[in-house]
C-alpha cells in the first residue's frame, strides 16, 4: 500500500521562465551560457546542494567566478538572476490536493537553503506534508541513498512510497530501488498515475 507520494519540486510542481537566462545574460552583455557555466560547475554547485555550503555563500562564489572574465556586472547579473522564485503550475497543485486526499505528499527536492523562503514565496509551505531538500539528506538526487534516507525519515519500506520525478535520470535509481515511480511530463499523465497508484 502507498503510503507517501514523494514528488520533485522543478519541472513538476515549480515552473521557471526559460528565457530569464538568457534575457540577463542579453542585458548584462555576457556571452550565452556564461551564468551556467559560473553556477553550476559542480565543485561549486554540490557543496551548495548537499548542505556544505549555504546559498548565500554559493551565490558569492559565483559572482566571484564570473567577474574573472566579465569584470563589475557580475553582482548585479547574478542577482538579477537568481531574483525569480518561479511559479507553482496550477493544475499539478490540483493533483496534489488530490492526492492529499489519499496520502501524505512529501517534497523530495535537490535545492540550495534557499528552498524554505522559496516555499513560502511560492504558497507552498501548506500545500504538502512535508519537504526533504538535498540539503538536509546531505546527499543530492539520484545518488541511491538520498533516496534510502528519505525513506527512513519517513518510516517507510521503499513499497509504501511511490515517486514522481521530471528527471529520467532520477527516475532510474528509484525504480531500481524498487521504488514504483513516474516520469513526469504532463499533467494527465500525473493525475492517472496518482489514481492508479493511491487507489489500486
Amino acid at each position: 500500500m502507498i503510503k507517501v507520494l514523494l514528488l520533485d519540486l522543478d519541472g513538476v510542481l515549480r515552473i521557471w521562465d526559460s528565457s530569464h537566462t538568457a534575457r540577463v545574460e542579453r542585458n548584462y552583455g555576457l556571452p550565452a551560457g556564461a551564468l551556467s557555466r559560473a553556477a553550476f560547475d559542480p565543485d561549486r554547485f554540490v557543496p551548495a546542494l548537499i548542505g556544505a555550503v549555504d546559498d548565500g555563500t554559493w551565490r558569492s562564489s559565483v559572482v566571484h567566478a564570473l567577474a574573472v572574465d566579465h569584470g563589475d556586472v557580475a553582482q548585479a547579473a547574478v542577482s538579477d538572476w537568481m531574483l525569480p522564485v518561479g511559479r507553482v503550475d496550477p493544475e499539478v497543485l490540483e493533483v496534489v490536493r488530490h492526492a492529499r486526499t489519499m496520502a501524505k505528499v512529501v517534497l523530495l527536492t535537490n535545492a540550495t537553503t534557499r528552498l524554505v523562503d522559496d516555499l513560502e514565496q511560492l504558497g507552498l509551505v501548506d500545500e504538502v506534508d512535508g519537504v526533504v531538500s538535498s540539503t538536509d539528506l546531505g546527499l543530492a538526487k539520484p545518488d541511491p541513498d538520498a533516496f534510502s534516507r528519505a525513506a527512513l525519515r519517513s518510516r517507510l519500506m521503499f513499497s509504501e512510497i511511490a515517486y514522481v520525478d521530471a528527471s529520467r535520470e532520477n527516475i532510474a535509481t528509484a525504480e531500481i530501488l524498487g521504488i514504483t515511480s513516474h516520469l513526469y511530463e504532463d499533467v494527465e499523465g500525473l493525475s492517472t498515475f496518482v489514481d492508479e497508484v493511491l487507489t489500486g
